[in-house]
């Protein structure tokens, strides 16, 4: 009785996290294609680079919103609003490089980006490794990343930029191992913050990319 017991508690676990993991795929192909619809729209009516104050009340404001919602269907509305926002800071960076000719740079930070999701996604899904010991990991980064930040507005350093993007690509690569192997050990049992946590690494991941591509082109 008692095995039947835990034989059924597994199934239900593993139908959950099933479940857990197939809505923020989904949810993330959503976000993803608004997010890119948004971008577009920002591009084609040139809209203007939201200054830093504006990014980052947007940015944590709506991340936070969306955390406090993730519970609820308003959640989901939360979700759009802000990959919607992040979507729009998109546009006037893009602007920049398609009218200097540098559409390359942009298709080529794509790609990376794209592959990366794609090979750390497969990796944690196929070896069902644990990841959670990257989280000491990625919080030492974070540390690194902050103070490297408020370095480069003292130091506008070519060698500067590219090291906090290298850094910014393998944080948001760690990010995404661990927030998938999370969710598939029930660590992450909301899709709605999973698909959140996973927006924010490939968004980090694309900028970083095309940061990198673009100083090292400017360099040949």
């Amino acid at each position: 009785m008692e095995s039947r017991i835990v034989l059924d508690s597994r199934e239900t676990s593993l139908l959950n996290t099933h479940k857990v993991l197939r809505n923020t795929y989904f949810l993330l192909g959503l976000t993803l294609a608004f997010s890119a619809v948004v971008a577009y729209i920002s591009m084609s009516l040139n809209l203007p680079r939201p200054g830093l104050i504006l990014m980052l009340a947007g940015f944590y404001g709506l991340l936070f919103l969306t955390y406090k919602l993730s519970n609820s269907g308003l959640g989901i509305v939360a979700a759009f609003a802000f990959t919607g926002f992040l979507g729009y800071t998109l546009g006037p960076i893009l602007n920049v490089y398609v009218s200097n000719g540098a559409s390359d740079i942009v298709v080529l930070a794509l790609a990376g980006t794209a592959a990366v999701f794609f090979a750390c996604s497969a990796y944690v899904l196929t070896t069902k490794k644990d990841m959670s010991f990257l989280s000491g990991t990625l919080f030492a980064l974070f540390i690194v990343l902050l103070l490297g930040m408020v370095a480069s507005f003292f130091f506008h350093s070519p060698m500067l930029y590219i090291a906090i993007s290298g850094l910014f690509v393998v944080f948001s690569t760690l990010g995404i191992l661990y927030e998938t192997s999370n969710i598939i050990h029930g660590g992450e049992t909301n899709y709605i913050r999973a698909t959140v946590s996973i927006f924010v690494s490939l968004y980090n991941l694309f900028i970083s990319l095309l940061n990198i591509f673009s100083i090292l082109s400017n360099d040949d």
